[in-house]
């Protein structure tokens, strides 16, 4: 049974739903994610959301919370508060998110904050990068008698923690954020016995116009990926590998070949 304190808190404040925008394209966010954008007062959304994405609803007050590596961004606590105080105001506030809310975004200290406060939240899931990325380079993340495993990690840390994160042991892996870290996890694994030869596919703005996929080698990952400036995912796994029937360009896609990797 509800408290009549809880009640009277829920009673200040609004509705706040975590939406998830999806990998870029503004055709790939969920029909529930559009219906509740066009109905939004306030849209608290990412750096990484593009216009496109924010003309669903032209009605809503925009205010960029934007968090981007090595890039000036947004604090989480002013990004909580800045939730609790539009909950204050509006009836209906959305906190628009890249990929999915509950993979790498930060969720569980916004669900904490708002929960604090008595606010109610629901979460409304997106297509989270490392499969729209699969679908853009039509390569599948498993494959029967090679993957049946998957695994999706990343290096970024929290303030204060060790940048020296465990890599899964699965069959393929999927790093988000992993421009930067490119040649570390590549050492990293080819020092855990994985085969220099293993595939690897980079995507670079998934999903967008300017969408870039590399195919590679887990021994040519090695020398980094420093001309990537967009949002990159790394896939690594022999699940990857090119089947010989495959188009050289998948979908809207643009292969690099590794040459062009230095």
């Amino acid at each position: 049974m509800q408290s009549s304190s809880s009640t009277h808190a829920s009673s200040r404040f609004g509705k706040v739903y975590l939406i998830g925008a999806g990998p870029g394209a503004a055709d790939l966010i969920t029909v529930r994610g559009a219906r509740l954008l066009a109905q939004a007062e306030v849209v608290l959304h990412d750096a990484l959301v593009t216009e496109e994405m924010l003309a669903l609803c032209p009605q809503a007050l925009k205010i960029a919370v934007g968090k981007r590596c090595g890039k000036l961004s947004t604090a989480q606590q002013f990004i909580n508060k800045q939730l609790i105080d539009n909950a204050q105001k509006y009836a209906l506030v959305v906190r628009l998110k890249g990929g999915d809310p509950m993979l790498f975004g930060r969720a569980d200290e916004e669900l904490r904050a708002l929960e604090s406060h008595g606010i109610e939240v629901e979460v409304v899931p997106g297509i989270t990068a490392a499969l729209a990325a699969a679908a853009s380079a039509q390569q599948p993340l498993t494959k029967r008698g090679a993957a049946r495993s998957v695994a999706f990690f990343t290096s970024s840390t929290a303030p204060g923690e060790s940048d020296q994160v465990e890599i899964p042991s699965c069959d393929t892996l999927v790093q988000y954020m992993g421009g930067r870290e490119a040649t570390a996890t590549a050492r990293r694994l080819l020092a855990q016995g994985r085969a220099a030869a293993t595939p690897v596919v980079v995507v670079e703005n998934c999903s967008r116009d300017n969408q870039h996929i590399l195919r590679l080698r887990l021994d040519h990952l090695e020398a980094g990926l420093k001309q990537c400036e967009g949002p990159v995912l790394v896939m690594i796994g022999e699940a990857l590998a090119t089947r010989a029937e495959q188009p050289v360009d998948a979908g809207v896609a643009t292969t690099i070949h590794a040459k062009n990797v230095a």
